[in-house]
Parts: structure tokens; sequence; C-alpha cells
């Protein structure tokens, strides 16, 4: 397999980079597409089939490839693999209906492979700002297929208009969907980790009352007072104009366990006005315990590249691509680091690159165990056997 990654911020500069990308007898037949809800992904899409490449994209919150990163432009990457080791696929989610739409998608992977493994995406957010239910996903692909199943992927983005994000083929588009590059494990295998590098501040806290994605009290105190407390921004309690996601430009996100031991981010999106709530992007349930986090910095990223270098080094050959899906959080928070992630992967692996920011990640964990993220940097390898 060979591949090469190509940016643009239109469909003309597009069509340059992909001639360019030709001129050495290159012959794409995928292209893996991360790109702007302001971007005409129909076009693009046209252009890439008109060379005969099979598409396979999501749109996004800011996207990259080795050595650039911008927001509002398309990043692709192109892969001259097999067309007998790959397919794609869109299955429409139906009022809701995560769980029935994952079961038929591992249905048809597995009609088609003995043994599939994933790249996956889906509509982050849809419905004037209704979010996916990514962690039904990930159960029911985990049930359907078993644990030993392989798949990584994110929630597409709309540039943080939190209103539609959009998964599409060629074929297809959705906004409302799960979508699928699905690769035959025996001949294409993907390596990688979702990992976050944030590090706990003080004690642990104490979920008290919650219901659904709201945190109501934490230690017995209104949730959303201790978290501007901790921010410095106790003089905003009960300000009922002051918005969260709008008007600060620091996220910190908590720590929480999972019952396998491994941390999850989860992340406060806005504050319910009427009870005071944390409105959270993952569940919280009462009695959980977390830990806020301590200021970013430089060994958020260097955990991250330390944890890939070790998987390299336990690995044999070195891979045709590399895949990055972060999440849309981290940029607010840990500014310049995020660059500093996206390129330390890809001088690791010293590979052909891109990625997108994403608002939820699909990836395994260092123990092993498949998961939904939010928070998190997630990466994977693809390498042709």
């Amino acid at each position: 397999m060979k591949a090469k990654s190509i940016k643009g911020n239109s469909a003309d500069e597009i069509r340059a980079a992909l001639q360019q990308s030709m001129a050495d007898d290159f012959k794409p037949t995928l292209a893996i597409v991360f790109i702007s809800v302001k971007q005409d992904r129909a076009v693009i899409s046209d252009l890439l089939f008109h060379h005969n490449i099979d598409v396979f994209g999501c749109t996004s919150c800011g996207e990259f490839i080795n050595g650039h990163q911008s927001e509002g432009e398309t990043a692709i990457l192109l892969l001259d693999v097999c067309r007998d080791y790959y397919f794609t696929l869109i299955e429409e989610v139906e009022n809701a209906g995560v769980e029935k739409a994952a079961s038929l998608l591992a249905a048809k992977a597995l009609h088609h492979f003995k043994s599939p493994t994933f790249l996956l995406s889906c509509n982050g957010v849809y419905e004037n700002g209704q979010y996916f239910d990514g962690d039904t996903l990930v159960k029911t692909l985990v049930r359907e297929l078993g644990d030993g199943c392989v798949f990584f992927g994110g929630m597409a983005g709309d540039d943080w208009g939190i209103m539609n994000s959009y998964v599409f083929t060629h074929q297809n588009e959705s906004g409302n969907a799960i979508a699928a590059l699905v690769f035959d494990a025996e001949k294409i295998s993907l390596h990688g980790m979702a990992t976050h590098g944030w590090k706990p501040l003080g004690i642990a806290r104490k979920v008290t009352k919650s219901g659904g994605n709201k945190v109501y009290s934490i230690d017995g105190k209104p949730a959303a007072d201790l978290y501007l407390k901790y921010l410095g921004m106790a003089d905003k309690t009960g300000d009922e104009s002051f918005d969260i996601f709008k008007d600060l430009s620091v996220h910190y996100p908590f720590i929480a366990k999972r019952k396998d031991g491994e941390t999850i981010i989860k992340s406060p999106r806005s504050i319910d006005k009427q009870s005071g709530a944390l409105i959270m992007d993952i569940e919280m349930e009462e009695g959980a315990e977390f830990h806020f986090t301590t200021p970013p910095d430089f060994e958020i990223s260097e955990e991250i590249i330390s944890e890939a270098t070790a998987l390299k080094n336990s690995l044999q050959g070195k891979p045709d691509a590399l895949l990055i899906f972060s999440c849309a959080g981290r940029p607010p928070v840990l500014g310049p680091l995020t660059s500093v992630e996206n390129e330390g992967l890809a001088k690791v692996w010293q590979t052909p690159m891109a990625g997108f920011y994403t608002y939820g990640e699909f990836g395994r964990t260092k123990n092993g165990k498949q998961h939904f993220h939010s928070g998190m940097c997630c990466w994977v390898t693809i390498t042709e056997k």
C-alpha cells in the first residue's frame, strides 16, 4: 500500500494537490476525507470519484496533515489499496435507534469479511444540537463482533456550529448515520491507542446527584457552583447570561475511572440555568468518583508521544499511513500543544498522516479495551500485511 496526504482551502486547491500527488504515477483507490462544513464536499467527492477514487468522509471541527493544521479547510489521506480489501457503507439511524443501526452494520461487515476491522464515523451532532450516542454504538459493536474486534474513528464535527454534522461516501451522505470503512483484517491491520495525558488535581470528588447527562451536585454542593469555583470564576455563579461553552476560552475536563481501571475524560458542555446542573458530554452516575484536572503543560503531549513510541517498539515493520482523531475540545485548552501532539505522532511513525478534530472518539485504550471517548487524542496506523 502507498499513501499520500493532501490539503486545500477550495475544490480548485484540492484538484491541484491531487494532480500533483499523482504526477509520479501514484494511483489512489481510496480517499479518507476530513472536510469543513464551509467547503463544498459534493464537488470534492465528485472530483475524487472522477479519478476512480472511492470516498469515505466526514465533516470536521478543524483538520490537519503532516506539517499543516487548519480550520475550515479539507484534509485528505489518499491510499493505493486493493479494492478487494475494503468496502464502505452508511447505516442510517432512525428515531435515535443507534443500537439497531450498529447491529445492521456489524452484520453487513461479517457478511463481507470473516474478520472485519473498522474505521468509523458518525454524526457527532444532529437535529439542531442533539449529540450522537457514541457509547451505545461501541457497546453494540463489541457485543456483535466480540472483544477482539478493532475499530477506531471520530464523530463528525461542524466547526463548533453544534447544529448538524455529516458523514458521506461518493454515493451517499447523511446527517444522521453511522459510516464505516470496513477492512479485511486478514489483509489490513490497524494498531492504535486512545489516550488523554491529563493529570489529576487534588482530592477525588464524588457525584452526589445526577440524572441522564446532568450532574446536579458534587460532594453535596451545587455542581455548577463548584466547577466555577474550581475555574476561578466563582463570581459568575448565578449569572444567567454566562455560558461556559461560549464565554470560556478554556474548558477543563474531569478524569473519571472506568470499571476496567482505565480513566475516561468527561467534560461539562454547559450549565442548566434552571437547576444549576452541569450538562456533561458523557453521563456521570451518582456515586461516581472523579478528579478535576491540572492546568495543561507539555507533559500531556509528551505522554501521548511516549505511549506511541512504546507501541511502535513492540511492532515489526513500518505502517503505511496514520490517522488521528483528536477531540475538538483539546485545541481551546491545549493551544499549540495539539500541533505538538499531531506532529509528534507523525514523527514517531514517519508515514503520511491526516486527521481531524472530533465531537467524540472511538478507539482502544492502553489495556486494549474498546471504548467511546471524549477529550482524547486517538490515533491509528494502517498497514497492509
